[in-house]
């Protein structure tokens, strides 16, 4: 099958990458700076002809049709929305809203718009699966701690749009989800995380291929349990 992964050069979108192609997948894998990423044009070089790195900017309009007119004639599979940033907003008293701002577009506006422009190339395929990275911080009913003012309010409209796209887009027999990576060892995450990428990347791609028609709209975690919105 083919895959499309975003913010491939490193953590999480990294592994995925080195996932699917150790089990003989073809990834599109993205990047901001392709030259910056010499783990993934290692990853690419060790694998040829299964894995190829594309520039990307999530939130970058042109960056974002030249990605697509890149894929012309490719018939997508699958594509994973794993790239995303944790913005600095401050908090009450303190917020940072151009930060908020950004959030909001890498987070929410960047997936969302991604998808939107693939749906040509993803139509082509029986397959038609689209998984977003939220996480459990966008979660509202699980939010006893406050702060994180912008990364938790961009994942929650991040998981709203993707409960919204998942019924629009139904009835042509696309599956699509959030799924909370949970915490994970990246530079994001820090050393004092749970997990490591591996076994992230692992569960969310068994989430991933055991995913049907009921998985469809639902905020995953990624051991496969339901997480509350």
């Amino acid at each position: 099958m083919v895959y499309v992964v975003t913010g491939a050069n490193r953590g999480i979108g990294l592994k995925f990458v080195e996932q699917l192609a150790a089990r003989g997948e073809v990834v599109y894998a993205t990047a901001r700076k392709p030259a910056e990423a010499e783990a993934l044009t290692a990853l690419a070089a060790k694998h040829d002809g299964k894995v190829h790195v594309v520039a990307l900017d999530v939130s970058d309009p042109e960056s974002v049709a030249a990605f697509v007119a890149a894929l012309d004639g490719v018939t997508v599979d699958v594509l994973v929305n794993n790239a995303g940033i944790y913005p600095q907003s401050g908090g009450i008293g303190t917020l940072d809203l151009e930060a908020m701002r950004r959030g909001f577009e890498v987070n929410t506006i960047a997936p969302l718009r991604l998808t939107e422009v693939l749906l040509p190339s993803l139509r082509g395929s029986s397959v038609k699966k689209v998984m977003f990275l939220s996480s459990q911080m966008g979660s509202i009913a699980d939010n006893g701690s406050g702060g994180s003012y912008a990364y938790r309010m961009s994942k929650t409209a991040l998981n709203m749009g993707v409960r919204s796209m998942s019924r629009d887009l139904a009835g042509d027999g696309f599956i699509t989800f959030v799924v909370h990576p949970g915490w994970v060892q990246t530079d994001m995450g820090g050393p004092n995380a749970k997990i490591t990428t591996e076994q992230s990347v692992a569960g969310m791609l068994a989430v991933l291929d055991s995913a049907d028609a009921q998985t469809s709209g639902e905020f995953m975690n990624w051991n496969g349990s339901k997480l509350e919105w």
